[in-house]
């Protein structure tokens, strides 16, 4: 990369501001990856398909691998590290681990991000809601089936949160 071609790119990353000096064409994701080192977020398809690489911008569920850096500046991006330190966030994990939504890990950061993202929208989905939020997001282990059960446990257990 050619000094000509960064630029200094300022955001909000898991509730603290950062600042990056990268190509502005370069993907969140590999800035999340390569420059802050926040690795939760995977790479899966690099193509917005598989949603392993879903994380929150401006509380909105994005594919980092497809959106450019210099479309972050002045957002506020939330990651599964950060989102795993409220207790919203934990309570979607937890779900998961009792439901177990988890087996490979590899879709779980952008599973857990697609199912707060759904709660924070709506606190009691019903089936057809979930598997809408979580169609985004593709899993080879579980089925969904436990995935969806880990919603109706996080939208039960975190009532009063959401």
């Amino acid at each position: 990369m050619s000094l000509e071609s960064s630029m200094e790119i300022e955001f909000i990353l898991n509730g603290e501001q950062v600042t990056v000096d990268v190509d502005p064409m370069q993907t969140l994701l590999v800035t999340l990856r390569g420059n802050l080192i926040k690795t939760a977020t995977k790479e899966g398809c690099g193509e917005g398909e598989c949603g392993a690489c879903s994380v929150l911008f401006n509380d909105r569920l994005v594919n980092a691998c497809m959106f450019p850096i210099a479309q972050a500046e002045g957002g506020n991006i939330m990651t599964l590290e950060g989102l795993k330190q409220t207790e919203k966030g934990q309570c979607v994990i937890d779900a998961l681990l009792e439901a177990k939504g988890v087996q490979c890990g590899f879709c779980t950061p952008g599973m857990v991000l697609a199912l707060y993202a759904l709660l924070e929208q709506n606190s009691n989905p019903n089936e057809s809601e979930i598997r809408t939020a979580i169609s985004g997001n593709l899993c080879r282990c579980t089925g969904y089936g436990m995935i969806v059960d880990a919603a109706r446990i996080a939208a039960t257990k975190g009532e009063g949160l959401w």
